[in-house]
């Protein structure tokens, strides 16, 4: 994987486009709370497209947060195909665990004019 690109401080612009990239990186949880299975990838796409226009932040975010679910979305097929093989349902929760925290962790450094890499993460959009 190779290494992203350097991102803008986030301090430095609007409190409206700081809002938005936290929007961003919490509406990955809108597959719990929504219950559809690809709304973690859906809606942060609609929002990124919405309003990558507004700021270069927040399409840098998108894309990072875009790239993160989509990540994610795999590793947890290929653990649920270990199923099979029992290996995924130890796979499973602690993938939850993770993708929970670094959900979370990208909101609040967000939050705090600071920015975020996801781990983990395969550069899918650039």
């Amino acid at each position: 994987m190779e290494t992203p690109p350097p991102l803008a401080p986030i301090e430095n612009s609007n409190e409206s486009y700081r809002s938005c990239c936290i929007a961003l990186h919490l509406s990955g949880l809108s597959g719990i709370v929504l219950g559809f299975t690809l709304a973690h990838v859906i809606v942060p796409l609609v929002i990124w497209l919405i309003k990558r226009a507004d700021s270069p932040q927040i399409d840098i975010t998108g894309k990072e947060v875009l790239n993160f679910q989509i990540s994610f979305s795999i590793y947890f097929l290929i653990a649920g195909a270990l199923c099979w093989l029992l290996i995924g349902f130890l796979i499973l929760p602690v993938l939850l665990i993770i993708w929970l925290v670094y959900t979370i962790l990208a909101a609040v450094r967000t939050s705090n004019g600071e920015t975020y890499h996801y781990p983990m993460t395969i550069r899918f959009l650039k």
